[in-house]
């Protein structure tokens, strides 16, 4: 078990939730105001996505991003600032029998454009999803190739990011694995296990100890479930040794029928980590434990 555990709290996410619930955050304002009261309740490390404001879909405007990062740095909370480099990699292929043209809804562009907003806000951490997946049911296809991945670690790198790298199957642990031996990803790695996504690592515990059995000796690595295994998944990351993830991008209920915010995730999840006897790491300690670099934006 490990018994000092750091929280992110994943406030907002890509998906289509807005409808769901009240408490997803849209507008930069309320998205940096989840990533505050998430801190405020426990959370060490905020992972932030941004959405139109307008439509509440998900969005890559890195004015968007400014706005949010501004908000979180102007607050009298400290945080670990974590931004998503995922978008941009969405590819909707036109149906089974013309894949091609693909759907005009597909976002696709080059990495240095994937990285525009980190380089705008200058986060501590930003992620690194480490492959191609089938990401759910129809047409969707999230797009990441080695060499796409290997120029946006190298861009992170340049930026003086730490690349928080996600792997949402066994493949994508192998590929991480690659990125480190080639230099690409400075110690310690950072890794984040994301399980129970359609059709991705099941979120089974045989499934989870067999990736968390193939990490690399040194490396930090965090992992979360979706829906109702999001809060059993606290217990079971700190049993196997790692750090947690909650948040609205993941979940959306504190139990079954009842809506929850962040802020209640995390404490819930605080709860949960101190009745087993660990101890909550704050922002400074991951700063020294992950060595992040506090920028300011440029």
């Amino acid at each position: 078990m490990n018994n000092e555990v750091f929280i992110t709290c994943a406030v907002t996410g890509a998906s289509e939730t807005v409808g769901r619930s009240e408490y997803v955050p849209i507008t930069p304002e309320q998205i940096a105001a989840a990533a505050i009261d998430a801190a405020r309740a426990g959370a060490a490390i905020a992972h932030c996505h941004v959405r139109d404001p307008q439509t509440g879909k998900a969005a890559r405007d890195v004015g968007l991003y400014r706005q949010v990062t501004e908000h979180i740095r102007a607050a009298n909370v400290d945080v670990v600032l974590n931004l998503t480099a995922g978008h941009g990699a969405d590819l909707l292929l036109g149906g089974v029998n013309l894949p091609l043209p693909p759907q005009a809804a597909t976002d696709m562009v080059g990495a240095v454009e994937r990285c525009a907003h980190l380089d705008l806000c200058r986060p501590e951490i930003a992620t690194l999803d480490c492959g191609t997946m089938n990401f759910g049911d129809g047409d969707y296809v999230m797009t990441n190739t080695p060499d796409m991945l290997r120029t946006m670690a190298a861009r992170m790198r340049e930026l003086g990011i730490k690349p928080e790298m996600e792997a949402f199957d066994t493949g994508h642990l192998s590929f991480a694995k690659q990125l480190v031996a080639e230099g690409l990803i400075e110690a310690p790695p950072l890794l984040q296990l994301c399980m129970g996504i359609p059709w991705g690592a099941p979120d089974d515990l045989n499934t989870l100890m067999a990736m968390v059995n193939n990490i690399p000796s040194g490396w930090v690595y965090s992992g979360f479930s979706i829906g109702r295994m999001e809060l059993p998944y606290v217990a079971a990351m700190a049993l196997a040794g790692g750090h947690v993830r909650v948040g609205l991008e993941d979940n959306l209920y504190l139990s079954k029928g009842v809506k929850a915010s962040n802020a209640q995730l995390v404490e819930r999840a605080v709860t949960i980590l101190t009745a087993m006897g660990a101890r909550i790491l704050d922002p400074a300690e991951v700063r020294e434990r992950l060595i992040l670099n506090k920028q300011e934006p440029q």
